[in-house]
């Protein structure tokens, strides 16, 4: 099974990485808080990153005590940059599909990935390794976009008023699961859709503990700099699990 790598297409990587370059974006002020604060202490741990991106997490793993990181990350130009911006004698590039975690042949304290599990296709697959790669009592953390996002496929997204305030969300075939196709930077991106039973059932039939959840929502602070984030009262963009082994 080809895995897609959208993130080494030119187009589409220039506008990610612009995207990541304003310090005001979803994943700055929603995501990354959340994922962080389901961390456990990381002092001496070996944390596998799957997804790892720019590798600014496992930078900040490191700064919070981590013994040794592993990124892993599918596109060579985010672990480019990874490698220029955020190096550490005790953090690990290696360029590799989740899907080949297997591997992989230590065993870790904690696997992490953040916004990457919507790319997968056999996300049973990458769990069932997840859960062969931990310690025991092992955690494992994830974000990913929404389900209510995930299952997107095509057509307006908002129905609106005259004056174009989002009124309230268009969802359609949430109960079909499976690969969608979405334009973002370019066209044909993949992503692909499970519903929220579908993930926990899964992390549940491994032989996962399901800790916590959470669907991040903007507070009143958050809504008096930035009101259009109240978007997210009808659909929340990011879904964040946190599981023990």
């Amino acid at each position: 099974m080809a895995q897609q790598n959208i993130y080494d297409n030119e187009i589409f990587f220039a506008g990610y990485k612009k995207i990541r370059e304003n310090q005001v974006n979803a994943n700055n002020l929603f995501e990354i808080p959340a994922l962080f604060s389901m961390m456990p202490n990381l002092k001496d741990k070996t944390i596998l990153d799957l997804g790892c991106g720019f590798g600014e997490h496992c930078k900040g793993f490191v700064e919070r005590g981590a013994k040794k990181v592993i990124g892993i990350d599918i596109s060579e130009k985010m672990l480019e940059i990874a490698k220029q911006e955020n190096t550490d004698s005790k953090i690990t590039y290696i360029n590799m599909p989740m899907e080949n975690i297997f591997e992989l042949t230590e065993k870790f304290d904690i696997v992490i990935s953040s916004l990457a599990f919507h790319y997968v296709e056999d996300f049973a697959g990458v769990v069932k390794n997840v859960y062969n790669l931990l310690n025991e009592n092992g955690a494992f953390i994830f974000s990913q976009e929404n389900p209510l996002c995930t299952c997107h496929s095509g057509g307006q997204r908002w129905t609106k008023d005259e004056n174009g305030n989002k009124l309230y969300l268009n969802l359609s075939n949430y109960g079909i699961e499976g690969e969608r196709e979405s334009t973002w930077f370019v066209d044909n991106v993949k992503k692909y859709h499970r519903t929220f039973s579908s993930i926990v059932n899964t992390l549940i039939e491994v032989g996962f503990s399901i800790n916590k959840m959470i669907e991040p929502l903007p507070t009143e602070e958050i809504l008096s700099q930035y009101p259009d984030y109240k978007d997210l009262f009808h659909k929340p963009d990011f879904l964040l699990v946190k599981c023990t082994k």
